[in-house]
């Protein structure tokens, strides 16, 4: 940019700034929402797994093998969760 731009091209220059800033600032707040949103549904799983831990604790042997199955299964889902959110962030 060079000093004897013209007021009208700095005003313009300034226009598009203006239009990224305003995008970004609607992007970041969808993100914070979509961030939110996400947890909330990994949170719903955590408790769902804590739930089932707790069977774990108080099934035989035999369907202790396939809650501890689905609980490896559940324990996935939380991770990729958990790393959904840590993007959107």
């Amino acid at each position: 940019m060079s000093e004897n731009m013209p007021h009208e091209e700095i005003r313009t220059l300034f226009d598009e700034l203006r239009t990224q800033r305003d995008d970004l600032r609607v992007r970041m707040h969808l993100a914070r929402a979509e961030a939110r949103d996400a947890w909330e549904q990994v949170e719903r799983q955590w408790e769902h797994a804590r739930a089932r831990l707790a069977v774990l604790g108080e099934e035989a042997a035999d369907a202790g093998k396939d809650v501890a199955a689905g609980l490896r299964l559940t324990a996935d889902e939380l991770r990729k969760g958990y790393e959904r959110v840590r993007r959107l962030l």
